[in-house]
């Protein structure tokens, strides 16, 4: 079997017509054959080259809108046939089957319809039959035979044939087989998904998901593993779709935490200006203000420490004087819908700190499937998109919370969907004062958001620690009443809980013997 293989004759065609008559005319500057199919062949055609049209080949035309034209021993033997077995080489003879050297194919755009919100019959009529089947049959025989799927390929042929004297190696055919073979996995899960989902199906037999890379990273969390970072084709509003206009490359770590941050804050789009800061993909503060400079310094005083060399996100798009407070101190990323020419000047100086923007903020209540792997397999469930409205609030205690708490109950019970289990989250006049995260004992986050609640007030030079007069929210319900004491000991005056333990009337007596107003939600949001 020879390394390197001659290429006279390919068979295009393509859905994204993207560089096609470039790709093409070069194809046939190099004495290549062009054989295409239907608006493929069109469009070389309007372009001045020559194309001989697939029904030369198998004999009969296009049938069915299109759905037949491909799907024939013509087409298949050509590109099955192993060149170097007589009893292949006799078939083709005996049925007048020509060889196809290169395939150049890309499948309708289903993905694409999908994403616009087409109806299922629409979606249906883009699932591509003939070009998987194509890419497959190619990919598989890729000893003789070079596929291309994807459009940013085609500078890569071009130099592989200006390189091989117009033949491809053995190693190139191989990398384009990979990336064929990727490419029509990705594109099954796609359709397996939607029509799992456009039939209701929540647990079907097999799960497959998939991803593009978007780049190469550096290392995983750690220095020695390796790591890259794929985006999903979703198009969601985030780190995946953002532009950034500076600084280096983001790291797997930058990557994770920017989503935390961005997710957090837009529970608050269409509100007042708000900022979330992040360290190790938990809120170490988050507030709103008057003003989005006001919102960046009232969540970076809930824990200056862990702010340097944090993520921040907005609710708004940044300006110069947002911009200037934050370059204060080291930032690694911010991640905003936006940002203004005052803004970028104000960063451009801080080469290290990368600015991200998208065109507008997540959904925070769109259902997304998210999944994570364990040994052996992998867990599956929805993104929790759990919202509580005030109607749907239970008041269990004597006291009601006065509109002022409700409002910070509100507010602490979004931050905690956003911060690891165990959770506990003060919250004062729209501001987190003390944040308590992943602890194995409630009661300790409970103590440990206090203790750095009453570390910040020293650092400030504050009488007292912001928890005093605050409202507190716990992700799951208080086990025992120590946690809500050691709130109260804190200075909080309501809890937000979702309730449903064993020891309910416990807790809730202890709330009235302390003065507190307390609600319950019904709802959890651990969050591991």
């Amino acid at each position: 079997m020879s390394n390197l293989v001659p290429l006279r004759r390919a068979l295009i065609s393509v859905s994204d017509k993207t560089g096609l008559v470039d790709f093409a005319s070069a194809l046939a500057a190099r004495g290549v054959e062009i054989v295409s199919t239907g608006g493929t062949a069109a469009a070389l055609r309007a372009a001045g080259l020559k194309v001989r049209d697939v029904a030369d080949l198998t004999g009969f035309p296009e049938m069915m809108d299109g759905r037949v034209k491909t799907l024939h021993p013509a087409v298949h033997g050509g590109l099955l046939a192993l060149r170097d077995d007589v009893e292949h080489l006799a078939a083709m003879a005996a049925h007048g089957i020509e060889p196809i050297d290169l395939l150049v194919a890309n499948l309708y755009p289903f993905e694409a319809t999908v994403a616009r919100g087409g109806n299922y019959d629409d979606c249906i009529e883009n699932i591509d039959i003939g070009g998987p089947a194509m890419i497959r049959a190619g990919a598989k025989n890729h000893a003789f035979v070079t596929v291309v799927v994807d459009v940013q390929d085609y500078g890569a042929v071009l130099d592989e044939l200006d390189a091989q004297g117009v033949q491809t190696s053995r190693a190139f055919r191989q990398r384009q087989a990979q990336i064929a073979y990727a490419r029509t996995a990705a594109y099954d899960a796609a359709v397996s998904s939607w029509m799992a989902g456009a039939i209701g199906e929540t647990t079907p037999r097999r799960r497959a998901f998939a991803g593009t890379l978007a780049q190469g990273l550096r290392y995983g969390e750690n220095p020695h593993q390796a790591a890259a970072f794929y985006t999903d084709g979703s198009n969601r509003p985030g780190v995946a779709t953002a532009r950034q206009w500076q600084g280096k490359e983001l790291s797997y770590n930058n990557i994770n935490d920017t989503d935390a941050a961005f997710e957090l804050v837009a529970e608050f789009a269409g509100q007042a200006p708000a900022c979330a800061i992040i360290k190790h993909a938990n809120p170490c503060g988050v507030a709103q203000g008057a003003s989005l400079v006001e919102a960046y310094r009232r969540a970076y005083d809930c824990d200056r420490t862990s702010a340097f060399g944090g993520i921040v996100a907005l609710n708004r798009p940044l300006d110069a004087e947002t911009a200037e407070e934050i370059c204060k101190i080291f930032t690694e990323v911010v991640i905003a819908p936006g940002a203004d020419d005052g803004a970028r000047a104000v960063f451009a100086g801080k080469k290290n700190l990368r600015l991200l923007t998208t065109d507008r903020l997540p959904d925070p209540r769109a259902p997304i499937l998210g999944f994570r792997q364990v040994s052996g397999g992998f867990l599956v469930q929805d993104k929790d998109i759990g919202h509580v409205a005030r109607s749907e609030l239970k008041v269990v205690t004597r006291r009601a919370p006065t509109e002022a708490e409700l409002r910070d109950l509100m507010f602490a019970w979004v931050v905690a969907k956003h911060v690891k289990s165990n959770a506990i989250i003060y919250v004062k006049d729209g501001a987190t004062v003390g944040v308590g995260a992943g602890q194995m004992s409630r009661v300790d986050s409970t103590r440990i958001a206090a203790i750095k609640a009453r570390d910040m007030a020293e650092a400030m030079g504050l009488p007292e620690p912001l928890t005093r007069g605050s409202a507190v929210a716990s992700d799951a319900f208080f086990p025992f009443a120590d946690g809500l004491i050691a709130a109260a000991e804190a200075g909080a005056t309501a809890i937000i809980q979702p309730g449903g333990s064993m020891r309910d009337a416990e807790v809730i007596a202890a709330a009235d013997a302390l003065g507190l107003a307390m609600v319950f939600t019904g709802q959890r949001h651990f969050r591991h």
